[in-house]
């Protein structure tokens, strides 16, 4: 994308743009588009819906003009839970040309692209805004009383120092102990980083150091603390500001699961129905991935439902409910969730969760994870937002890992060395996965630099290159992630190596690489534009990449390069005097527009002007055409 295209057509479902973020079935929502000066004579401006599948057309009316830009706004009507719409525009020149949430287009788009009003009940307020850090239980910290609780017969004991076994059988097996009280112990180092909300996978009693095998839902594993140690973890995080969330595997139990051994060779049980049996004896089953130790829930269950997701004494409402108040659920594999063969029923169980949970708490966050290509699971009607890596993981690693690492499979990468991408296939990937998200799931999905399931960023990515990940994964629509350790500079050479014992006492030895992440955690923090402004790309070379995070109180503009770099931007790209907030580059204003010069890697933040605009015109406001 060469630098010139800063100056096109936009628009991007942000308040900017849509009056009405959050509107219901029937309501009248005003929506604008920008269109530089430079763009060349627009005769007419109409926007394109699909209601029903049946194409309808309004006219947009001009009705501002700012810092060398056209503003023009349309009404539409919300006919579907999910209305879709995109814009034309009729050139002087005889050209019709459409953008829709990929782009600009020369022909006509594919409805999958197009912007998105929803009707659905919002996300919690507080949701888009958060810092998200992620904490894997066994590997965070040990509290004194852990010392005291037996091990239990599956683990393999090691000490806090021990290298961490990742290939072979004892990988699931090893087991460091820690603790949820433990997390309680250190909860202040997480308030100095910056981080708001917590994920913490899976705490249910399990034989497994992942937990992902669950035995019971309805405990919290003793190894952990119990039930009281989640109340006291809980407690403790809200009175310093920080929200919890838990990890449900909708997809699976693990086969000691008490619903599992109740069904297991014996036909008949009532249980029989949560599972996919591949014989009259009920000896074989299906399991996620054909791995044994994992059945498969048959969400055909109505008794399933009625436990596990439905209503106020199933296992999604038993937690989220007083005394244990978590702040909503990841669910793992939510991907696989109620699929087999024939069967689909992922939107029926999502819908489920996400019904429960507003029956219980409404303010609460619901976020599922599906690995690759999400968008067609993710249109608002349940899930917030994805833990997903197509759209942010694996273009910053194809980016700014070192040429020829390793892919990870984890991440869902094809097998071999991570793909060397320029910036301009960072920008067109991210492009290409976020264009059938609503807005409002895009602010909510997970951006990620690695996981429980991923090596760590840190092990094969380029010298210094980290500011620069983690600045995108601040500065991009969504939810930043710290995977606990991240900000020690731990590193891991796949998933199960990544899930390293926290280095506690070495804080002022990493201090540098704590104070990094604290710093840009801040800066997100700090400038609402970061979380819910509109993103308008204004550059993407093979070594830098240039946008512009906006609102009507402020905008940020933020350069991200991985090595040296010279990029003038347009008169009127980024209206405004820049006025640095983070990093080291120079950023000159000229008739020539705006040079951005600075050696790489490099992660630089500036503060401009927000951009005000007239009021949307209410509904049903007939305005001027011109």
């Amino acid at each position: 994308m060469p630098a010139n295209h800063a100056l096109s057509p936009h628009h991007d479902g942000s308040p900017l743009y849509v009056s009405n973020p959050s509107p219901s079935l029937g309501d009248h929502v005003r929506v604008r588009v920008r269109v530089p000066q430079t763009f060349g004579p627009v005769v007419a401006v109409h926007t394109r819906s699909n209601p029903d599948h049946e194409p309808r057309f309004t006219s947009a009316s001009h009705v501002a003009n700012q810092d060398g830009w056209d503003w023009w706004e349309a009404e539409i009507e919300v006919e579907n839970p999910v209305h879709g719409y995109r814009f034309h525009f009729a050139m002087a020149d005889g050209r019709a040309l459409w953008l829709n949430a990929s782009g600009m287009h020369t022909i006509e788009t594919l409805d999958s692209e197009d912007f998105r009003l929803v009707s659905y009940i919002s996300p919690p307020a507080w949701a888009a805004n958060m810092v998200m850090y992620q904490v894997f239980p066994d590997r965070f910290a040990r509290s004194p009383a852990a010392d005291s609780r037996p091990v239990p017969a599956w683990a393999e004991p090691a000490a806090w120092t021990d290298e961490v076994i990742h290939i072979g059988p004892s990988t699931p097996a090893q087991f460091y102990g820690g603790d949820l009280d433990g997390i309680v112990e250190h909860l202040d180092h997480l308030v100095r980083l910056g981080v708001t909300l917590i994920y913490l996978t899976p705490v249910f009693p399990a034989q497994s150091n992942h937990r992902y095998d669950a035995l019971s839902f309805t405990v919290v594993d003793p190894m952990l603390g119990g039930d009281e140690a989640l109340v006291r973890l809980v407690d403790a995080a809200h009175e310093r500001g920080l929200r919890v969330i838990g990890d449900l595997t909708s997809n699976h139990s693990g086969d000691a699961h008490e619903w599992f051994r109740a069904s297991h060779e014996q036909p008949g049980a009532e249980e029989s129905e949560f599972y996919y049996w591949l014989d009259e004896e009920q000896t074989r089953y299906v399991s996620w991935l054909g791995v044994p130790s994992l059945p498969k829930f048959n969400w055909s269950s109505t008794e399933l439902r009625r436990r596990f997701i439905e209503g106020p004494d199933s296992v999604v409402a038993r937690w989220l409910k007083p005394p244990y108040s978590l702040d909503g659920w990841r669910i793992d594999v939510s991907n696989m969730t109620g699929r087999y063969l024939d069967q689909d029923l992922n939107r029926v169980v999502r819908h489920i969760i996400r019904t429960t949970m507003l029956e219980t708490n409404p303010d609460t966050i619901l976020i599922g994870e599906s690995t690759n290509d999400a968008a067609h699971d993710f249109d608002g009607d349940s899930w917030h937002g994805a833990m997903t890596y197509a759209n942010f993981t694996r273009p910053v690693w194809s980016w700014l890992s070192k040429e020829g690492s390793p892919a990870p499979g984890g991440i869902g990468m094809a097998l071999g060395a991570v793909p060397h991408y320029s910036g301009e296939q960072v920008f067109a990937a991210h492009q290409r996965f976020t264009a059938a998200f609503p807005w409002r799931v895009r602010l909510h999905n997970m951006n990620a630099l690695d996981t429980h399931d991923t090596p760590r960023f840190l092990t094969h990515a380029r010298e210094g290159a980290v500011p620069v990940a983690f600045g995108l994964a601040v500065t991009l629509p969504g939810i930043p992630v710290v995977f606990a350790g991240d900000e020690f500079g731990l590193v891991g050479d796949d998933g199960e190596h990544s899930r390293t014992p926290m280095p506690w006492g070495t804080e002022e030895q990493k201090r540098a690489s704590i104070d990094l992440y604290s710093e840009l955690i801040h800066l997100r923090t700090a400038h609402p534009a970061l979380s819910d402004g509109g993103i308008r790309w204004l550059h993407a070379g093979d070594d830098v990449l240039v946008f512009i995070r906006e609102t009507a109180e402020e905008s940020v503009l933020v350069v991200a390069a991985r090595d040296d770099f010279e990029v003038t931007l347009p008169p009127h790209a980024a209206p405004g005097e820049p006025v640095a907030l983070t990093g080291d580059i120079a950023a000159i204003v000229s008739p020539l527009g705006l040079t951005l010069r600075g050696t790489g890697p490099q992660f630089a933040a500036f503060a401009l002007p927000g951009v005000v605009l007239p009021p949307f015109a209410p509904p049903g406001t007939i305005l001027a055409l011109g």
